[in-house]
């Protein structure tokens, strides 16, 4: 069943995309975490990553993790649209 998406959340899907400078690793995680929730993507689809994938193991555990404290797509998109909101802020969006 394909998931609706709020003009709102589209939107700083876009926005995320045109920061001026990369945002750091823990909110990188959660732009990642948010960004899977608010998608409807089911983690019990996706394989556990390896143990030398260090990125991977950290992203599936910040969703895991998020996930473990119910957080729903609503939720998700509205914390997703936050943090754009907050890294325009801070690292500026290209025009």
């Amino acid at each position: 069943m394909p998931t609706t998406r709020s003009p709102a959340y589209e939107k700083a899907r876009s926005d995320s995309a045109q920061l001026m400078a990369k945002p750091g690793n823990d909110e990188m995680l959660d732009l990642y975490g948010y960004g899977k929730i608010a998608d409807g993507q089911d983690i019990s689809g996706v394989a556990k990553p390896g143990m030398f994938d260090m990125v991977g193991k950290a992203k599936y555990n910040h969703w895991t993790k998020l996930l473990s404290e119910n957080m729903n797509k609503a939720d998700a998109e509205k914390r997703y649209i936050e943090l754009v909101d907050m890294l325009k802020a801070k690292y500026g969006v290209r025009s």
